[in-house]
């Protein structure tokens, strides 16, 4: 039976619609079609409720903010004029008189608008300071010296004051405004030991604070500053009207910057959460290791005669640091940048002490050293750039001495050595491929026959090549390593490629006849030992491993 009515009166529009769309539906059951609905709107009550939000907060929470800033830049602006017609404690005293007022206002507004409260408190810390500055500065007549006994204790008492109201506030912005206050107020005053004091104190302060408060950003924001305050200091404090010149002061306050670095450092590895290295970590990290920058330069320009020692001791604390962090928390990254800061501090001492060529000894000898403490501290990173370091000395030696005096040798020595040290420790250095061992065996294979041809007369360059691959020969005997033996091949085609190209145009013709025998004794002696081995392994070996063999050292690579 149709849907149509019983006397078959014919449906006009709107009925045919309904009639279809029931349909619709039925198929769309039929078939396990789920009924697509429009997306609901958003009631217009909605809407004009987030626009009065949104309103409210521009104007209640935005306006304010911005309005307390510019009440604070108009009061700064108006303190900073010289007011020669009123006495000159004046200005300072109507600036403490806001200052303390804004502080009670934010006393008062801390529980119904305590957004409105931070910004009023953080204006009225930074007008108690500026007020207390004001006694020194901006005014027709000071009334207190800048670097006056009094006005270094009033401004210390202010950055007290607003260290205390941070501390009590636990809000990083007001914690951070308190520590600005404490280095410009040791800038203000500028002698060398209020400096120093100041900003030790703030280090520690701020050690203190980002431990209770659990926020590693704190350090990250105290370390710029802290060397940022020292750093117009040593340049003679041109913000207070200064010449520009690198300044001498006591050189206990280039101590301090290893001082400052030791704190920043400890605070970091002093945070709650060691599991994993955060952004903070690596950030304060190489941010602490800028004061180096600063401690190199001022020791370079007006501590030469102790910049030795100095950079030294540098490299001892810096190393230190490294291993502290190894220590507490198996860090790779923090660990990698205070090492490497360390040894480039070691790296400047041993340049300031010796000169080309002897320099170059030492520096082989610290690769040694570098390599022996990255396999402690398991850092491929270290690794890796001790052999671009070492890499970029060879290159030097190789340009700037024009004589060679065997040192070169000295350097071959080195890669194999740290060669062999990677190759004992790679499971502890976690290099599961060969590359970096590699490379100090190919840097070896240029660097000795580079050196015999310079030291050994041109009629023995041959010979002594030929010896060089028989003293591979040997390593490949004594340590079962195929890497030597390859050593060793590549030499004596190295030796033959010589021959054929300088060894005939240059050489005489007894010299000519001698090394074209030594040579081709050697190979042929080579072979047949090659022959020998291969024929004995083959004899040794059971028949189901086939009947191929290899030289010494194939079953098993050291």
């Amino acid at each position: 039976m149709n849907e149509t009515d019983t006397n078959d009166t014919p449906l006009n529009v709107e009925e045919t619609l309904a009639l279809l769309e029931k349909r619709l539906a039925r198929i769309e059951r039929a078939l396990g079609m789920s009924e697509v609905r429009p997306q609901a709107s958003i009631p217009e009550a909605d809407i004009q409720r987030k626009g009065k939000e949104l309103e409210m907060a521009v104007g209640q929470n935005l306006f304010a903010k911005v309005g307390i800033l510019v009440l604070a830049i108009g009061v700064a602006l108006s303190m900073s004029l010289p007011w020669p017609n009123l006495p000159p404690a004046l200005p300072s005293g109507i600036g403490w008189m806001l200052a303390v007022g804004l502080l009670v206002l934010a006393r008062l507004l801390q529980r119904p608008i305590p957004l409105l409260a931070r910004y009023f408190r953080g204006a009225g810390m930074i007008l108690l300071f500026f007020a207390t500055l004001r006694l020194s500065y901006f005014g027709a007549v000071p009334v207190f010296a800048a670097d006056s006994p009094v006005e270094a204790g009033l401004l210390a008492g202010v950055v007290v004051v607003n260290l205390g109201i941070a501390w009590l506030r636990r809000t990083v912005f007001q914690i951070g405004l308190a520590m600005f206050t404490g280095y410009a107020a040791a800038l203000a005053v500028g002698t060398p030991w209020y400096l120093f004091t100041m900003v030790t104190v703030i280090a520690v302060y701020a050690l203190l604070a980002g431990r209770k408060f659990d926020n590693p950003w704190l350090w990250v924001m105290a370390i710029p500053l802290a060397f940022s305050t020292y750093l117009i200091w040593a340049v003679g404090n041109p913000i207070i009207g200064h010449k520009p010149e690198v300044v001498t002061g006591p050189f206990v306050g280039v101590c301090l910057l290893l001082v400052w670095m030791v704190l920043h450092a400890g605070a970091m590895s002093w945070r709650r959460d060691r599991t994993s290295e955060e952004p903070v970590v690596l950030v304060g990290a190489m941010l602490n290791c800028g004061g180096y920058a600063l401690f190199l330069l001022h020791t370079l320009v007006r501590y030469g005669d102790v910049f030795i020692a100095a950079n030294g001791f540098a490299s001892l604390v810096l190393l230190g640091i490294a291993v502290m962090f190894w220590m507490r928390e198996q860090s790779r990254v923090s660990t990698f940048v205070y090492a490497m800061t360390g040894y480039a501090a070691l790296n400047m001492a041993l340049i300031k002490a010796f000169e080309i060529p002897e320099l170059f000894v030492w520096l082989a000898a610290q690769s040694l050293l570098v390599v022996t403490t990255a396999i402690w501290f398991r850092s491929r990173f270290i690794i890796i750039a001790n052999f671009l370091i070492y890499l970029v000395v060879v290159v030097c030696y190789m340009v700037l001495v024009k004589q060679e005096n065997g040192i070169s040798l000295v350097f071959g020595v080195v890669a194999l050595t740290s060669a062999r040290i990677l190759h004992w420790k790679k499971d502890r250095l976690e290099l599961k491929t060969e590359m970096m061992r590699n490379a100090y065996l190919t840097t070896a294979f240029v660097v000795f026959p580079y050196a015999l041809y310079h030291l050994v007369p041109r009629i023995w360059v041959a010979a002594a090549w030929v010896g060089l691959a028989l003293f591979y020969y040997l390593m490949n005997m004594l340590t079962e390593s195929r890497k030597y033996r390859w050593l060793g091949h590549n030499t004596l085609l190295l030796t033959v490629v010589y021959i054929l190209v300088v060894g005939v145009a240059k050489l005489e013709g007894a010299q000519r006849i001698v090394s074209f025998l030594i040579l081709g004794t050697v190979l042929l002696v080579v072979s047949l030992v090659f022959t020998v081995i291969r024929a004995r392994q083959a004899k040794e070996e059971p028949p189901e491993s086939g009947s191929g063999g290899n030289a010494p050292g194939d079953g098993r690579e050291k």
